[in-house]
């Protein structure tokens, strides 16, 4: 289903709701620059790193789309798990796990502020850190890094803003005119930019690095970036 949501006038803020639900796979393509490779070059990490029976968690796995990826192309059986506070957005991937026969993908509802992680080889987050408030975001990234194993792996993307402002405004207009380009209005563009306004608080990339040094991590680095999104990589 084509996004549309902001075609039309709205008045709240940015959420996870049955609108957005029905029509995030297409949000997600046509919003996230090279969505598709980037999805791609994480699992053929975690290919080349996972061994048999490895468990993997996906946080705010939306409509499961990463997960049925990595389920259809994963060289060795992993046990997969996904967890999203949104009730349609795990709705959606209840009917997609349904469609294809899948039971072996556990999702659950929750706030990954409170759930428990624990004894987890690769921990993926897809831009969904920058959706946590900032005062709560080291909480989160301590609890991923105490729920790995030793040389477990946390995966994440990450929307980022730039030090140099002139630099910042450049990228923003341009990735403005990715998304013209994608068949998105000025007026869709816009409406979301306002409902996104102190939902989606994005950090520099030194900031994500260091956020996950203070918290133990022994090696954190960017495998992707296209203009301010971009891929993170950190090792317990």
């Amino acid at each position: 289903m084509r996004d549309r949501v902001f075609a039309k006038e709205i008045e709240k803020k940015f959420e996870f709701d049955e609108s957005v639900a029905s029509v995030f796979d297409d949000m997600l393509k046509r919003s996230v620059p090279f969505y598709k490779e980037v999805q791609k070059l994480i699992i053929d990490f975690i290919n080349l790193n996972a061994k048999e029976g490895d468990k993997l968690i996906d946080l705010g796995c939306s409509t499961a789309l990463f997960l049925l990826e990595v389920k259809s192309k994963a060289k060795v059986n992993l046990e997969l798990f996904g967890i999203d506070n949104s009730k349609p957005m795990l709705l959606q991937a209840q009917k997609k796990l349904q469609a294809y026969g899948i039971e072996e993908i556990h999702l659950q509802y929750g706030d990954i502020k409170e759930v428990s992680l624990d004894n987890f080889d690769f921990i993926v987050a897809n831009y969904t850190l920058q959706f946590i408030r900032p005062i709560n975001r080291p909480k989160v990234v301590q609890k991923i890094f105490d729920g790995l194993k030793k040389d477990g792996v946390f995966i994440f993307s990450e929307k980022v803003v730039f030090e140099d402002k002139k630099l910042d405004k450049d990228i923003i207009e341009i990735y403005y005119g990715y998304k013209k380009a994608q068949g998105y209005s000025e007026y869709e563009i816009s409406k979301k930019r306002e409902a996104l306004e102190n939902v989606l608080i994005p950090f520099t990339i030194s900031e994500n690095i260091q956020m996950c040094k203070d918290v133990g991590f022994k090696n954190v680095h960017t495998i992707f970036q296209w203009a301010n999104f971009v891929t993170f990589v950190a090792r317990k």
